[in-house]
């Protein structure tokens, strides 16, 4: 017991280098070896289901109805997503507006709000879990409401009328909701039993090789994807990494201004930056023909973000540090 509780300390002190290795032995594998990608994509949905269900198991759920009654927080989640990143994701597909599938692409990541491993970098960050998984099924039902409504705005009604949104429930049951119930099963029986306790305890500390391992498989799934059309969708690395430098001050701002406390005010940040990429997906892979490019768009983001998250869970808690002004 002792060996594995020191494995896991090291790894929770060596984390950011360990994901790097993970981002980049999921690059290489899937460079050398293309034919990884068909696997490592049917793999994603089940690893970041269980990466879900690690993360779930390390939050009280009897704080989840405290988190519930945090309206200050959910406005400013709400706010931050649903106000501020539609401004800001406007005045930047500007930069891509003049190809059609790599602007559809761009508001179809960027619009929607994550709601899945979000939880997971902001706890790394010492942000509120709790009140970030309180609000997920909030800023799931919104999205699935106000995406079309952007859309229209942004692009016109013909991309609306194209998009199936029975991805969108399937996930929230697959990755959110069914984990959710596990890890809910797992802490009664820990509470009850002595072997429960013991399974609790082996699952949370895995964290760390469970995020390796999803980043290795997103990264793998998609690598070549990429590097084939890369010619067009370097047009979109701009926009994502100038989306997550102007939505790291706008969440601060935020979160300041609804008066939250600095593990409040970090999730705000997370909120803002981290994409719904990983649920989006099939419904840019639904899109009928013309639209090809759409899916590689919305990966390319994926693997933005996800370099933006290794730094961000290093970088926000000393941009707001435990001593923080509320």
């Amino acid at each position: 017991m002792t060996g594995s509780r020191t494995s896991a300390e090291w790894m929770e002190r060596h984390q950011v280098p360990l994901y790097l290795g993970g981002l980049a032995a999921g690059a290489l594998l899937g460079l050398l070896l293309p034919s990884v990608a068909e696997p490592a994509e049917s793999a994603v949905n089940p690893v970041l289901a269980l990466l879900l269900y690690a993360t779930f198991l390390g939050i009280p759920f009897a704080r989840i109805g405290a988190a519930l009654r945090d309206w200050r927080f959910l406005v400013a989640a709400l706010a931050v997503n649903f106000l501020a990143v539609p401004a800001v994701v406007f005045v930047l597909s500007r930069l891509v507006a003049q190809e059609r599938a790599l602007l559809v692409g761009v508001l179809f990541v960027l619009l929607t709000p994550c709601v899945d491993y979000v939880i997971v970098f902001a706890g790394l960050a010492g942000g509120a879990k709790d009140r970030l998984l309180a609000a997920a099924p909030l800023l799931m039902l919104a999205q699935m409401v106000l995406l079309p409504a952007y859309l229209y705005l942004f692009v016109g009604d013909g991309v609306v009328r194209s998009i199936d949104y029975a991805p969108f429930g399937e996930a929230f049951v697959l990755i959110i909701a069914v984990p959710l119930a596990l890890a809910a099963l797992t802490q009664v029986a820990a509470a009850r039993t002595r072997w429960g306790a013991r399974f609790e305890a082996g699952v949370t500390g895995t964290m760390v090789p469970i995020m390796v391992l999803t980043l290795a498989v997103v990264v793998a799934s998609q690598i070549d994807g990429v590097r084939a059309e890369l010619s067009s969708l370097l047009f979109a690395l701009p926009v994502y990494i100038l989306f997550a430098v102007v939505m790291v001050p706008v969440g601060a701002a935020a979160g300041r201004i609804a008066r939250l406390d600095v593990p409040g005010r970090r999730s705000i940040v997370f909120t803002g930056v981290t994409r719904n990429s990983l649920v989006i997906l099939p419904l840019g892979l639904a899109l009928p023909a013309g639209y090809d490019l759409v899916p590689l768009v919305i990966v390319t983001q994926t693997l933005v973000e996800l370099v933006v998250m290794v730094v961000l869970v290093r970088l926000v808690p000393r941009l707001l540090p435990d001593g923080a002004r509320v």
